[in-house]
This record gives C-alpha cells, sequence and structure tokens, in this order.
C-alpha cells in the first residue's frame, strides 16, 4: 500500500504535503509547531488536519507491520501463493487482513481439527465436490476406522461437516459480505433483564434501531445498561438472506444425495461459527465508531472550555458554597496570588447572613474586589441570595459569574495543589481554583483531569488510553495557540508546550527560582534536559514580556530572528519600536508580501504571520470568544415562565442537543430539533460550542424533575 497516496485521498490534500508531514513528525517535531511554523512546508495544513493526519498514519504503518507478520507467518507454514500474497499487500482495514489470515492462524482444537485429525478431509472434500453418486452414509463407512477413533459412518460424516463448516467461515469474502449486510440491513434489540426494575434505561427496555443509523450517545447508552446488567443486547441479522447467499454459494450441484447436507453444514456454520463472531465485530465496531465520535465531540468542547476569555486586570473574590462547613473564601489580585481566605457560615444550619455581610464588605472594601466567582455546587443557590443582597447594599459596583466548579474538589485534593499551597486546607484551595478559572481559564483547568471536568459523555466507558491521548492532545493544541508567560507559567501548564514533558516543565521552573526571571529566549538551552531539539520545538511558544529582546514576546521562532530584523530595517524600524506598539500598521507598508519575502529571505506565508504578531506582539486568541455573563441579580427555577426569552451559556455540547447555563443553577436542554430552522443539522456542534452566549426561550418547566426544556429558535 502507498501511504503516502492513501492519506492524500483520505484527507483531499496533495501528495507532496503528505510527504512534508511525514518527513517532520519522523524528524521528531510536534503537531503544534509544525502548523504553527512549518506552514510554507506543509501549506499551511491546521492542527486538527494535522491530527487526524497522524492518527491515520500511525494506523496505516501498524496495518504494514500486521501485514508483514501474517505475510511471514503464511510463508512459514508454506501456504502462501501468489493471489494470497496479493490480496493481503492491498488489504485497506485490519479487519480484512485478520479474515485473510483466519484460515492460516494457530486455533485451539476445534471440532474440525480434531476431524481432520482422524482422516476425514477427504470425506469432507468428496461432499463439496458434490459428485458423488452414492449416499454420503455409503462414503462415510469407508472412513469409519477404530484405530483413528471413527466408530460409525454417522460419526464420520458429522466430522467432515465440521471442516467445511470451518471452511465456511474461514472464508474472507463470505465474511466481508456477511459484516456489510449485517451493518446495513441488521438491527440492534435491547430488553430488560427485569422489565418491573426502574432505571434510568427504561427508554431501552423494548427498543430496536437499524444498526446503519443508530447514533454515537444510543449505542453508548445501551451498552452502559447492558454492563450494569439492566439490559440484553443483541444484533439481528438478516439471518434469512445470508443463509441463502450461503447456499448459493456453497451448493453448485444439483445433487440430491449432498445437497440436504450442505444446507445443514452451512446453517450450522452460520449459527455456530460466523454469526456470533459477526455480531461481536460488528458490536465492537459501532463501539469503537461511538466512542471516536464522543471522543471528538468531548475533545471539542474541552477546547472551547479551555479557550474562555481570561477576565484580566480584576481582583476577584472565589467562593466555595456549601452548608453544614461553612462557605471558603479566597481572595486572588489580578496576578492570581491569593491575599487572603476565610470562611462564612450564610448558609444552613447556621444561617449567620449578617455577619457574613459584614466579612464580605470588609474584604471589598480592603481589597477593591469587582468581581465575584461562585461555584455552582451545593449550596450554590444559597450562597447566590446572599450575593445579591450584597451588592445591593453596596456603594461600589461588584458583579458576580457563576462558574462551572467541575473538577474544583479534584485538583483540590491532589498532590499538585497540597505542592502549590501547602499552607491551605482543601476548601481554601477549592475556592481559590474557582477565583483563578475566571482569571485565567486555561492556565487553571490544565491542572485538572480533563475527564473531572463535565463536558464529555459516557467518558467512563470509553477505552480510557485513547480519550486520553485525545484529550491530552486538545490541551496541547489550545496551550500552544494561547502561548504561555515563561516568568508566570506553573509546571501544569509548560508541561503541554510543544517539545516540553513533565521533568523538563519541573526544571524550568526550578531554574526560575534559582535563577530569577528568564531575561531571554536562549536561556532555555541552560535548563537541565532542555536540548537543542526541545528548544526548537518549545521557543516560539514561550513568551518572555519584559526581557532584553523584544521578539520574545512575541509568537516569532527565533529561528527568524535575523529575518525580522532585516524586515524592520528595510521599513524604518527596529525591535525596539515593538516595546512601543509602533509597528500596528506594519502591513500597510509591505505591499507586496512576494517581493519582501524574497528581498528578507522567508518565505510569504511566513512573513505573513510575522507582521500579524508584530503588528499586535503576544495577541491572545481568546480574545475573540464570547465573555461570561456577569450578573447583579438572581433568578429561580419557579421565577421561569413559558416563552421568557433569556441569555446563557453554553455548558455541554452532545449528540442530541446542548445544556445552557440560565443563571437557574439547573441547565437547561436545548433539543437538536429546538437549534435552527434555517437548515438541517447532523450535529449540534453545527450550531453551538461550549462558552457560547445564546439567546434562547423557555418551553417548558418541571420544578419536580427539574427539567427545563429550551428553544433556540426564537
Amino acid at each position: 500500500m502507498d501511504i503516502i497516496k492513501t492519506i492524500s485521498k483520505e484527507l483531499e490534500i496533495k501528495t507532496w504535503q503528505a510527504e512534508a508531514v511525514i518527513k517532520l513528525i519522523d524528524e521528531g517535531n510536534t503537531i503544534p509547531f509544525i502548523a504553527r511554523y512549518r506552514k510554507e512546508a506543509t501549506g499551511s495544513l491546521n492542527d486538527e488536519v494535522l491530527r487526524d493526519f497522524h492518527d491515520r498514519l500511525v494506523y496505516l504503518r501498524n496495518l504494514e507491520e500486521k501485514k508483514a507478520q501474517v505475510l511471514s507467518s503464511i510463508n512459514d507454514q508454506g501456504k502462501l501463493t501468489p493471489e494470497l500474497k496479493k490480496m493481503i499487500e492491498e488489504a485497506l482495514t485490519m479487519v480484512a487482513v485478520d479474515d485473510l489470515y483466519r484460515p492460516y492462524r494457530p486455533k485451539r482444537r476445534t471440532r474440525a481439527i480434531i476431524a481432520k485429525e482422524k482422516g476425514l478431509e477427504p470425506l469432507a472434500n468428496i461432499l463439496m465436490l458434490q459428485m458423488t453418486s452414492k449416499s454420503m452414509l455409503e462414503e462415510a463407512k469407508l472412513f469409519v476406522s477404530d484405530q483413528k477413533g471413527v466408530a460409525t459412518a454417522e460419526e464420520a460424516l458429522n466430522g467432515a461437516k465440521d471442516i467445511l463448516a470451518e471452511a465456511i467461515s474461514d472464508n474472507a469474502d463470505y465474511r466481508t459480505y456477511i459484516r456489510r449486510i449485517t451493518m446495513n440491513e441488521g438491527k440492534v434489540v435491547s430488553k430488560a433483564r427485569d422489565i418491573n426494575e426502574k432505571s434510568v434505561y427504561e427508554n431501552y427496555y423494548d427498543y430496536e434501531e437499524a444498526v446503519s443509523k443508530m447514533p454515537s450517545h444510543r449505542i453508548l447508552a445501551i451498552n452502559r445498561g447492558e454492563k450494569l446488567k439492566f439490559l440484553t443486547v443483541k444484533v439481528e441479522a438478516p439471518e434469512e438472506k445470508i443463509i441463502r447467499y450461503l447456499e448459493k454459494k456453497v451448493i453448485r450441484k444439483n445433487n440430491p444425495e449432498t445437497e440436504f447436507i450442505l444446507r445443514s453444514v452451512v446453517e450450522d456454520s452460520y449459527n455456530r461459527l460466523i454469526g456470533p463472531s459477526v455480531e461481536r465485530e460488528v458490536r465492537n465496531e459501532l463501539t469503537e465508531r461511538a466512542e471516536e465520535g464522543g471522543m471528538k465531540d468531548f475533545g471539542k468542547n474541552l477546547k472551547q472550555l479551555l479557550m474562555q476569555p481570561p477576565i484580566s486586570g480584576r481582583v476577584v473574590l472565589g467562593w466555595d458554597p456549601a452548608f453544614r462547613t461553612g462557605c471558603k473564601l479566597a481572595v486572588v489580585d489580578a496576578t492570581g496570588k491569593i491575599l487572603d481566605t476565610v470562611v462564612i457560615y450564610p448558609t444552613e444550619p447556621q444561617k449567620k447572613i449578617k455577619e457574613a455581610k459584614e466579612i464580605l464588605k470588609r474584604l471589598i472594601g480592603k481589597y477593591d474586589i469587582t468581581l465575584i466567582s461562585l461555584g455552582n455546587g451545593t449550596a450554590s443557590r444559597e450562597s447566590e441570595m446572599v450575593i445579591v443582597e450584597l451588592l445591593k447594599e453596596l456603594d461600589t459596583k461588584v458583579e458576580y459569574v457563576i462558574v462551572n466548579e467541575a473538577g474544583a474538589s479534584v485538583y483540590s485534593a491532589s498532590k499538585l495543589a497540597t505542592e502549590e499551597f501547602p499552607e491551605f486546607d482543601v476548601g481554601q484551595r477549592s475556592a481559590a481554583s474557582i477565583a483563578r478559572r475566571l482569571q485565567d481559564p486555561l492556565a487553571e483547568l490544565v491542572k485538572i483531569d480533563p475527564k473531572a471536568l463535565g463536558v464529555g459523555q459516557y467518558q467512563h466507558d470509553m477505552n480510557q488510553k485513547r480519550l486520553g491521548e485525545v484529550l491530552n492532545d486538545t490541551v496541547e493544541d489550545c496551550v500552544n495557540r494561547v502561548g504561555v508567560d515563561l516568568n508566570t507559567a506553573s509546571a501544569s501548564l509548560l508541561e503541554y508546550v510543544s517539545g516540553i514533558n513533565k521533568t523538563i516543565a519541573k526544571n524550568i521552573v526550578s531554574y526560575r527560582e534559582e535563577n530569577g526571571k528568564f531575561k531571554n529566549r536562549r536561556q532555555l538551552l541552560k535548563v537541565p534536559k532542555l536540548g537543542p531539539k526541545a528548544y526548537e520545538q518549545c521557543a516560539g511558544f514561550m513568551r518572555i514580556s519584559d526581557g532584553d529582546q523584544p521578539l520574545d514576546g512575541t509568537g516569532v521562532h527565533p529561528e527568524s530572528y535575523k529575518e525580522v530584523e532585516a524586515l524592520l530595517k528595510v521599513l524604518g524600524y527596529s525591535t525596539e519600536d515593538l516595546r512601543e506598539n509602533k509597528l500596528s500598521g506594519l502591513s500597510r507598508q509591505i505591499g507586496d508580501y512576494k517581493a519582501m519575502s524574497e528581498t528578507v529571505g522567508i518565505g510569504e506565508i511566513t512573513l505573513r504571520d510575522i507582521v500579524k504578531e508584530l503588528e499586535k506582539p503576544g495577541r491572545d486568541p481568546r480574545d475573540e470568544m464570547p465573555r461570561p455573563i456577569l450578573r447583579t441579580d438572581v433568578l429561580e427555577m419557579k421565577d421561569l415562565k413559558e416563552g421568557m426569552i433569556l441569555k446563557g451559556t453554553v455548558r455541554n455540547v452532545i449528540d442530541f442537543g446542548a445544556f445552557v447555563d440560565i443563571g437557574v443553577h439547573q441547565d437547561g436542554l436545548v433539543h437538536i430539533s429546538q437549534m435552527t430552522d434555517k437548515k438541517f443539522i447532523r450535529h449540534p456542534m453545527e450550531i453551538v460550542s461550549v462558552g457560547d452566549i445564546v439567546d434562547v426561550k423557555v418551553l417548558s418547566v418541571d420544578l419536580a424533575k427539574k427539567r427545563i426544556q429550551l428553544t433556540m429558535k426564537l
């Protein structure tokens, strides 16, 4: 197989692009580095295409490796024909290679193997040739042998049937057809183990759906119901059509002595060998496809969550709500440093509201707090009531935001949080995290396992290794797209930078603590274990805002500094003009980019990227994202009325809709059918993403079940 041609065709890219990407990957370059700094070589392929490319490259290389192992094994058995070799070499999937290898794979002792050991293969051949004029029992009598353990003609004939049943089952063409028709025409059927048992899987207690039309979320839901022993699940194939197909392939002569027997062989082969095996394969394929779709959705949701814009330059009060143990507060300055912590008891059972308000007023006055970040956990509703009452009593303007605190408790009890805040307890750390995830969501959320952030679906049922890879890639792409401040970034953030691992990240922080702030990017080469290759990969993503070299504060890679200085000289500037923001209209002065790129000796695509950086040094791509809704008043679920139009924040996007926070502590569901009338959509992500601010109308409110149905069709 020509891997380059295959990937080029699948991803609809040019052959030269595929060749360039493979070369860059094999040289040890990371996807973020290739996407950002090797656009000339790849024709500006973005990180999403490059991730798909990398996954496909790994699969196809593993496929070629498997083919080599299979060919070697069959060759060692002396059974490799030129035709079989060609079929294996041209196979496009692992399943196709498995099908071709099946007859030659070492097996446990099957009924067919035992029959062959008894010398019954010639009898099976007579049956298969369908040319005998004798009855098959007469033919079988010749194979009765005490020495070989064949006592009767019936036993000999049954052994021959077993040999043929396995041969039919091992036929790659038959399996390909049966698998395809089961996928196209089969049904997934689920039944309740106990019809009277209440569960969230009641929708699937007597359910069937075409295999070909089953969406990811229903596949994963049924799988979980089966795993938890609420459901029995099976795939119903078009059995009659399959049996007719096999009979047509196997029964080639009109011989009354063999026809009836071969019909029973076909039925046995399908029911005992092929059917259960293909059902497992179809279930596995459905699950893999559903998981892959679920992982991609999870990755997209995570990306939107991590790329939420930071609210910078404000002193924030983080509020971790609770009842009995009190609400933990942490005051965090504009740089994320904790200034003060305190516990108040405005909620049940103590309900010391007056005392809590006095403490809050003192903190707000002392630290000039302008924003309260309230976690949405237990006692959040009661805490919000207190905050709104307090805001009405203040002379200064203070706003609040309800923050999704998913993962805050996981982080606050972690080894990392203990190292970061050794002097604080779990509650104080949680309050600080709730404040910081508003100030810089990316920097704070990278400290938490993405699976704890509440933006996935059925994530615990998925292949955890693969899910970890997908989410890790997503975090890596986000961190590198934004860039990190080399002098303030935590080790947790640094380890996601291109070319940096956990050990090097810790070494960077240790070097910074021992030697003070980094003055320039070149100092990174003094960090233990950070060699020239790692430096090449990471340097462009590290920012130093007030160092020796003004270009270190931008996304311009050090490998291009010489050319940038030449460019600025041609235009009458120097790198020092960057500090005073004098390069804002640079693009208008260039005019002909092609000619300029030749003058300064740099590619045209790279030149355009560099000019963007020089015009807005250190620009944050998150600034283009919708900002969180800042609130000053409270809304309760009982206040909602049908027809109300509200603003909300998309919290999670799944196959069948999106959950939207409208400020009542119970997210409302916008079903996919309620998203738009303008066009047909296959997935909610075509319309919304996590973090989007949307206008919604209330369709219905069920207070007992705590369900809110919303529509975006206004």
